[in-house]
């Protein structure tokens, strides 16, 4: 009895909120009973009858053929048409239809039909198709980035080396003071070149985060960036000390140095809180600080980095939410699910 009940109970909850649409309606297409679905879909209530879809009312029909082709068949698995809805227009469905009920004494039916919204199939599907690309795309610009990166650290700024070496050499025969006081200017400006290479080669892909993983390279980051912004105060705790996946470790690196550049740029802060944790079920990301916070609608319609920080989580299969007052700062939230699309 129990599990009878236990059983119904559940059934009940899978009726009332799946997404397909379900009817059961009799061989005059009256509906008996519809679920939540259903109703939201077409519009219909129960005691209406299921109007005729656009394949039924434009079909040949033989001698005594019923003009429902899903009646006439008793069950149908897989059938695409149009349907009236209570909007005036039509709707693009997926239909199925079994018998259900069948009394040989009365000759009465009870048919089940479930509707699949076909647009919102489309549309999944458009969705599922640019996240795709969405992601490719980021993984050819992150393998652009490595190889440029590469470029400039092993190529050009080998090469500068090799100058500072050979114009090392050069000084040491030099003896007039003005040509000599010239090679330092030289030496200086070249210095600056070889700086300017490493920033870069670091910009736009660290090697450390190969080498050494996403926490690693996160407080390599901080370091630099407190060289040159002395009054912000950056905190970063996590509890985690293995290498996780590469996809992720580049997009979360990415979000960090995205952060933490609109808050440099925009927020005027003095303390940013970067938190990084992994427990059983999720991986989190939280970034706070105490700036001037700005107004989420106005940036969200046009804020560029906002939006490839979502894209790199929604990458991720993750959540990312973002909560601002002006005047009181901005805490930035990410949740990635462990094991979810093998990220782990």
């Amino acid at each position: 009895m129990e599990e009878f009940q236990l059983e119904q109970k559940y059934l009940k909850q899978i009726f009332e909120n799946i997404q397909d649409g379900i009817i059961i309606m009799n061989q005059e297409r009256k509906i008996l009973l519809m679920n939540p679905s259903a109703e939201r879909l077409t519009g219909w209530k129960i005691i209406d009858k299921v109007p005729y879809c656009s394949f039924c009312e434009n079909r040949k029909l033989k001698n005594n053929e019923n003009k429902c082709y899903l009646i006439e068949n008793d069950e149908v698995p897989y059938f695409l048409s149009e349907m009236p809805a209570y909007h005036g227009k039509k709707i693009n469905v997926e239909m199925s239809t079994a018998l259900m009920f069948h009394d040989v004494k009365t000759g009465e039916k009870e048919y089940l039909l479930v509707l699949r919204d076909q647009d919102r199939k489309e549309m999944e599907e458009e969705a599922r198709i640019s996240k795709l690309m969405i992601k490719k795309l980021i993984e050819a610009k992150e393998n652009e980035h490595k190889r440029l990166a590469q470029e400039l650290h092993d190529g050009v700024g080998q090469s500068l080396f090799t100058i500072s070496v050979a114009l090392q050499a050069i000084e040491s025969f030099v003896a007039e003071p003005r040509l000599h006081t010239y090679l330092g200017e030289v030496r200086k400006e070249l210095d600056k070149a070889m700086n300017d290479v490493k920033s870069y080669s670091y910009q736009l892909r660290p090697q450390s985060l190969d080498r050494l993983g996403l926490v690693a390279t996160i407080e390599s980051l901080i370091s630099t960036i407190k060289l040159t912004n002395k009054n912000l105060q950056i905190v970063f705790k996590t509890n985690i000390r293995d290498r996780l996946s590469p996809a992720i470790e580049i997009n979360l690196y990415r979000v960090v140095q995205e952060a933490i550049h609109n808050i440099i740029k925009y927020a005027f802060a003095t303390k940013v809180e970067i938190v990084l944790e992994r427990d059983w079920e999720k991986l989190s990301l939280n970034i706070s600080d105490n700036g001037k916070g700005f107004d989420l609608a106005i940036s969200r319609n046009g804020g560029l980095g906002l939006k490839h920080m979502s894209e790199r989580v929604n990458q991720l299969n993750g959540e990312f939410s973002i909560d601002s007052q002006i005047g009181k700062g901005t805490f930035i939230a990410i949740s990635i699910p462990i094991g979810e699309g093998g990220l782990f």
